[in-house]
Parts: C-alpha cells; structure tokens; sequence
C-alpha cells in the first residue's frame, strides 16, 4: 500500500493575491516542522515560484518539474517517493487547466486581500472547488494590522466557506526574504510574520489531519461533503461572490 501524501493546492483568480508567497513559505515551514519530505510544482507559466526555487540555497523542499498534462503521473511518482505534503501553485486565471489541477487536490487555499475587488473576484475561484467537491480554506492575505476591513473581509468570506483563523499581515519581510530564495522563518524566525506562517501552517495540517479519505476527499471531518460544508452559519448555500440575488 503506498504510503498517503496530500495535495495542497493555492488557487485564486486575482493576480497578486500572495498565492506564489504563501505556497513557498508554507512549504518552508512544513519542512521546519518536521512535516517532510515536502515537494513543490509550479503550475504558473510566469514561474515565479520556480524562479525563487532556483535561487534557493537550501535543497529542500524539493521541487518537481511538471506541466498540466503530466501532473497525475508525477503527483503518483511523488507519492511513490514518499513525499507527505505536495504544494501547487496556479496561474492567476480561471482556465480549464486550472479545475483540472483543483482535481487533485487534498484542500485549496485561496490567498484573499481585504479589499472589495479582491473580494468580488473569488466567485470563479469558489465555484471550481466547489464543483469539484473539495475542501477550500480562505486566508486572508496582505492585511494592514488592526484595520476595519481586515476583519470585514473575514466576515463576509466566513459566508462562502472556512476562514483561516491566522491573517497574514502586510509586511515587506515577505518579499525581501524571497529576493534570495529565503523565507521569513529564515531570515528572521522569532518575528511577527513568522510566527503567522508558523500558525497558518499548523492550521492546515490539522484540518488535513481532521480530513476524512473516504471517496477521496468527498468528506469532511463531520462527515458532510465539501459541498455543504462550504455553507453559511444559518446552513445555506451562501451566495456567489460578484453576483447579484436573483
């Protein structure tokens, strides 16, 4: 019997959400929290996320070389490797490829700034996940500490699905720790925001931990599909995003 390995997927329609950020940094941290071997495939054809990979000093987490057409393959050769934790960055589009990719996937993180257009623009997103039956996990991503909208945005998201309960703040520790294929819990690993990838990440495990295997994803923890678990407080679909009630 192979041993399991889940696929975490960062997906979101909206160009400079932080998804290319936060898959190499949660990466990073699963190694450093002994979660390993941890592998990474970029699936965006501006490649940033191999960019960073290849100015990387550091050998881990490694780094698979895949296109659309090959993911299965090389998702069940990294299976058979005996990788635990897969991370896949996307295009900031919604493309067929793209719900190809959401098909994979053990959970999907779409990174969400606090602001309305960013908000507007998660509808797609949502939509092919929750099409494809799978768990999402919001984070709220490049927040200025202590404004309203910070925690407006957590609101309104918890309507269409889970909220992560660590926010990831606005700090250009982010970025500067990126130029040499570093993260922020090796550049500065007792600050502010490694602290955040550190939560974020036990976060995620957990769930994925809490995740039932049955029918390959099709149930959460409580035994309900991904489908109704993506609902509102009152047990309702919630409405799309960027789209009037009819």
């Amino acid at each position: 019997m192979l041993p399991s390995m889940r696929v975490i997927v960062f997906a979101s329609q909206k160009g400079g959400s932080g998804k290319t950020t936060l898959s190499g940094h949660m990466a990073v941290q699963a190694e450093l929290a002994g979660a390993g071997p941890i592998a990474l495939i970029d699936t965006d054809p501006q490649g940033s996320l191999s960019k960073w990979w290849n100015v990387r000093e550091s050998e881990s987490p490694y780094f698979i070389q895949s296109v659309f057409s090959n993911l299965f393959q090389d998702l069940d050769l990294a299976r058979r490797e005996g990788f635990r934790y897969v991370f896949i960055d996307t295009p900031p589009a919604v493309t067929r490829a793209i719900s190809e990719v959401v098909n994979f996937a053990d959970i999907v993180i779409i990174p969400t700034r606090p602001s309305p257009h960013d908000l507007r623009a998660v509808g797609p997103t949502v939509d092919i996940v929750e099409s494809k039956h799978k768990q999402l996990v919001f984070v709220v991503n490049d927040a200025t500490p202590r404004a309203r909208i910070t925690s407006e945005a957590a609101v309104a998201l918890s309507q269409h699905g889970t909220v992560a309960p660590t926010i990831v703040h606005n700090r250009v520790d982010y970025a500067s720790s990126m130029i040499d294929g570093r993260t922020v819990m090796e550049t500065n690993a007792g600050g502010r925001s490694a602290k955040e990838m550190e939560s974020l990440w036990k976060y995620v495990q957990e769930r994925l931990h809490r995740m039932e295997t049955v029918h390959a994803g099709w149930l959460d923890e409580n035994g309900q599909s991904a489908l109704e678990a993506n609902t509102n407080a009152l047990g309702r679909r919630a409405p799309s995003f960027g789209r009037r009630l009819q």
